[in-house]
C-alpha cells in the first residue's frame, strides 16, 4: 500500500479512534501481552492450517515419568479411600509422608533443587489420575505444583532464593500457599486492596529496607497448613510525589510463622476434605530479600501472576475436569451393564445410551484439546487464550458428566456411604468451576476480551499505533484489517479452501471446522466493528464469541489426536466430538447473530453462514452405535479413561471388579441374571452357570454396585 494513503487513512482515523479506544492500565496491559498465540490464532483469523496444527508433536514420558506413574501414583492412588478421607475431612498421616517422601510437591521443580522436573503433559497425566480416585489428595498435589511460591520462584526467584527455598519446596518441608484473592476483590484480582508501605527496620543493628503490609486473604487453599505464604499486595511509596507513589503489585514469600501474620479457622469448600482457609495480616514487615526476585521486582507481580496463569490454567483443573469426565464415563457406562431393569441392562435403554454416548463424544474431544495444549506448553509456547478455554470448557464438561452420571445412577447415586460413585464428585464440581478465574467471568470477558488483541491478525497492531500516535503505522494497520474483513466474507459467502494435510479420514470435518472458522472471524470483525468499546461492556455477545472460538479450538485438537495416537478404532468418537462440537459453535453462532443490535448487521451476519449449510447434532443411530461400542468393546473404554485409577476400596473399586467378572462370564451374564430374578438366590442360580464358583462371585460383587449403603450417621434419632 503507498505511503501516503496509509498516512492520509492513519491522520483521518488517529483521532476518533483514539477517543473510542480508553488507555490500558498496567495490569490490563499485562493481562493482555502474557503467554503466546497458537493455533487458536489462526482459527480467529479464519485461516487454519491443519499441517501447523499437526506438527505440535506430544513429548513422550520419560523413564522417570513412567516409572512414577506406573508405581508411585498407583500405590498412591492404592492408599486412598474417597468416603473416609471424607468423612474424615483430612488425608490420614501416612498419605501426607508418602506425598512428601515421593516429592509429589516438586513435579514442576527440577532435579538439581530436588523435584522431579516432569514435563506439563506428566505432570497433567499424576493430577488427573489421582482426581479420578479422589479429589482432595488430586488438590493437594495440584496446588504446590501450580499457581504459586514454586513456579514464581523458578521464574523469577533470586538465586538465594531458589537455593533455600527449591530443595524444601521439592522434598515437602516447606508446604506453600498463594494468597491472591481478597474479600473485596474476588474475580476483579487486581484490584487487590492489601497494601504495602515501603519502610525502612533496624533488624540486628542494621537498617533493613522493606514493606509494612496489611492484608486479608480468603479461599486460600492450603493455607490451614502452609509452612510458607506466598502473598500478593499493593506496594507503595509515600515519600514520593503524589501520583508517583503506587510501585504495582508486588509478590513476596512470608514463613510460617512471621509476626503479624496470622492464619484463620479452616473453611470447607463443599464440605472438601482438602485444607483451605483465611490469612490476616496487621503490619506484617515484609524486608526487601523476602520480594521474590528481590527489590528489582518490586511492581512486577501482576505481570508475573499473569505469565504463569498464562501457561498454569491448562494444566491442574483440565486435569481434574478431565478426571470428572473419566471418572462418570467410566460409571455411568459401567453400573448401566450391571443395573438391569425390566430384564435389560439399563444401558441399552435408548434414553441412557444417548446420555453415555454424548459423554464419550465430549470426553475424546475435551481430551485431545487437553493434551494438544500440554503438548504445545511442552514445546515452549505459553497459550493463554487457549489456557483459558480449557479452564473454563474442561471444568464444564466435568460438571456436565457428572450430573449426567448422576441422572444414570438415579437412587444409587444420591445415598451417602461407602459405595457411592459419584456423590462426592458431584459435591466437588463448583469448587473447579469457580477457582482461578470463575468460569462465569472467564467465559464473559477474558476468552472473547484477550482473544480480540492477542489472536487478532491486526487489532494488536492498531491498539499500538494508536497508543505511538503513529498514523503511518495505523492506516497500515487498518487498510490490511479491511482487506481481512472483505476476504472473510467473500469466503463465508462462496466457500472457503481447506489448508494444510488434515489426516485423511476427517478430511470432511476439516472442511466444517475451515468453513466455520471463516464465518466466526468475520461475525467476531462485525461485532468490533459495529460496537466498538460497548463490546467489552456487552457480556453476553462476548461470551458467545468466546464460546465459538473455544469449540473451534476443540474440534480442531480432535484431528490432532486423532492423527498423533493412530487409532482407527476411535475414529467414529473422534467425528462425534467434532460434531457436537461445531454443531454447538454454529447454534451459538446463530444465536449471537439473532441478538447484534443492527438489522443490517443481523442480516449480513446471516447471510454469511449459508454457505456451510446447516449442522446437524449427532443423529440417534450415531449415538447408539457409540454407545454399543463402549458396551460391547472394554478396551475403547480404557482408552478414552486411560487415567482411571484403582482405589483402596469403595464404590469404584466393586465397579472395577464386578465388571471384570463379568468379562471373564461373557454371554452367560445374561442367562445368570435371568434365572436369579426368577429365583431370588445367587447361590441357586450360580448353579446354572458353567462355572458356578466365578458365577457366584459375580453376583455378589453385582450386588455391592447395585446395593446402597445402610450407615449410621450422627443425627439419626431414636
Amino acid at each position: 500500500m503507498m505511503g501516503w494513503l496509509a498516512s492520509a487513512i492513519g491522520r483521518a482515523a488517529l483521532r476518533p479512534f483514539a477517543q473510542a479506544l480508553p488507555p490500558l492500565g498496567d495490569t490490563e496491559r499485562a493481562a493482555l501481552e502474557a503467554g503466546t498465540v497458537g493455533f487458536e490464532g489462526q482459527l480467529f483469523a479464519g485461516r487454519p492450517d491443519f499441517s501447523a496444527l499437526l506438527e505440535v508433536r506430544p513429548q513422550p514420558f520419560t523413564n522417570a515419568e513412567k516409572r512414577f506413574l506406573d508405581h508411585e501414583v498407583r500405590e498412591l492412588c492404592g492408599m486412598l479411600d474417597d468416603h473416609a478421607i471424607d468423612q474424615a475431612g483430612d488425608m490420614p498421616p501416612e498419605v501426607w509422608r508418602f506425598l512428601r517422601e515421593k516429592r509429589f510437591f516438586g513435579m514442576v521443580i527440577p532435579p538439581e533443587y530436588g523435584g522431579l522436573g516432569f514435563g506439563h503433559q506428566a505432570h497433567a497425566t499424576v493430577v488427573a489420575r489421582i482426581a479420578t480416585v479422589n479429589v482432595a489428595a488430586a488438590v493437594t498435589v495440584m496446588v504446590p505444583n501450580s499457581l504459586g511460591p514454586g513456579e514464581l520462584l523458578l521464574r523469577y526467584g533470586t538465586l538465594a532464593q531458589k537455593q533455600h527455598y527449591l530443595p524444601r519446596l521439592a522434598d515437602g518441608r516447606d508446604l506453600p500457599c498463594f494468597g491472591l484473592t481478597a474479600p473485596s476483590a474476588g474475580s476483579d484480582a487486581a484490584s487487590i486492596p492489601d497494601r504495602g508501605t515501603l519502610v525502612e527496620r533496624e533488624i540486628n543493628g542494621q537498617r533493613v529496607r522493606g514493606f509494612l503490609v496489611n492484608f486479608d486473604k480468603r479461599y486460600i487453599t492450603l493455607a490451614p497448613v502452609a509452612t510458607v505464604v506466598g502473598l500478593a499486595f499493593h506496594a507503595f511509596d509515600d515519600k514520593r510525589p503524589e501520583g508517583q507513589r503506587d510501585l504495582g503489585i508486588t509478590c513476596a514469600l512470608l514463613p510460617v510463622p512471621t509476626e503479624g501474620m496470622e492464619i484463620g479457622r479452616r473453611h470447607l469448600p463443599m464440605g472438601s476434605a482438602f485444607m483451605n482457609g483465611p490469612i490476616h495480616g496487621h503490619e506484617v514487615f515484609v524486608p526487601m530479600d523476602n520480594i521474590i526476585g528481590g527489590e528489582k521486582q518490586v511492581g512486577q507481580g501482576w505481570r508475573m501472576l499473569m505469565e504463569c496463569l498464562a501457561a498454569g490454567r491448562a494444566i491442574s483443573l483440565p486435569a481434574l475436569g478431565s478426571a470428572m469426565q473419566q471418572g462418570a464415563l467410566f460409571v455411568a457406562n459401567g453400573y448401566g451393564q450391571i443395573r438391569e431393569q425390566f430384564g435389560l441392562p439399563i444401558a441399552r435403554f435408548h434414553a441412557v445410551a444417548g446420555v453415555i454416548a454424548e459423554m464419550s463424544a465430549e470426553l475424546y474431544a475435551t481430551d485431545a484439546a487437553r493434551h494438544y495444549t500440554a503438548a504445545a506448553l511442552d514445546e515452549g509456547q505459553q497459550p493463554s487464550v487457549a489456557s483459558a478455554i480449557l479452564k473454563v470448557h474442561l471444568t464444564e464438561a466435568g460438571r456436565r458428566a457428572v450430573n449426567h452420571g448422576m441422572d444414570i445412577l438415579g437412587g444409587k447415586g444420591i445415598i451417602a456411604g461407602p459405595s457411592n460413585l459419584l456423590g462426592i464428585g458431584y459435591r466437588h464440581a463448583p469448587i473447579a468451576i469457580t477457582v482461578e478465574g470463575a468460569n462465569l467471568l472467564t467465559r464473559a470477558l477474558i476468552i472473547f476480551g484477550q482473544g480480540a488483541v492477542r489472536c487478532h491478525p491486526h487489532v494488536l497492531d492498531e491498539m499500538k499505533a494508536i497508543e505511538s500516535r503513529d498514523e503511518q503505522a495505523l492506516g497500515q494497520a487498518l487498510w490490511a484489517h479491511v482487506r481481512h474483513v472483505v476476504r472473510n466474507l467473500r469466503r463465508s459467502l462462496f466457500g472457503a479452501s481447506l489448508t494444510g494435510k488434515p489426516p485423511a479420514d476427517l478430511n470432511t470435518e476439516a472442511q466444517m471446522i475451515t468453513r466455520l472458522s471463516v464465518q466466526y472471524s468475520f461475525t467476531a470483525d462485525l461485532a468490533m466493528g459495529l460496537l466498538g468499546g460497548q463490546l467489552k461492556r456487552m457480556e453476553l455477545l462476548s461470551a458467545r464469541l468466546g464460546d465459538v472460538l473455544a469449540h473451534l479450538y476443540i474440534a480442531s485438537a480432535c484431528l490432532w489426536r486423532y492423527q498423533v495416537d493412530g487409532q482407527p478404532d476411535l475414529l467414529p468418537f473422534a467425528q462425534a466430538g467434532i460434531r457436537q462440537q461445531l454443531n454447538r459453535a454454529a447454534t451459538i453462532l446463530q444465536d449471537l447473530h439473532a441478538n447484534l443490535p443492527s438489522a443490517p448487521a443481523r442480516w449480513l451476519a446471516g447471510l454469511s453462514l449459508r454457505a456451510t449449510g446447516r449442522l446437524h447434532p449427532l443423529r440417534d443411530e450415531q449415538l447408539l452405535a457409540l454407545a454399543e461400542l463402549l458396551r460391547t468393546r472394554r478396551d475403547l473404554v480404557s482408552r478414552l479413561c486411560p487415567d482411571l485409577s484403582l482405589p483402596k476400596q469403595g464404590g469404584q473399586f466393586d465397579l472395577v471388579e464386578a465388571l471384570s467378572l463379568s468379562a471373564q462370564l461373557g454371554e452367560d451374564t445374561g442367562a445368570l441374571n435371568k434365572v436369579l430374578r426368577r429365583t431370588q438366590s445367587m447361590e441357586t442360580a450360580s448353579q446354572s452357570a458353567r462355572n458356578p464358583s466365578l458365577a457366584l462371585r459375580y453376583l455378589q460383587a453385582a450386588d455391592r454396585v447395585i446395593r446402597v449403603d445402610d450407615v449410621a450417621h450422627d443425627h439419626e434419632t431414636a
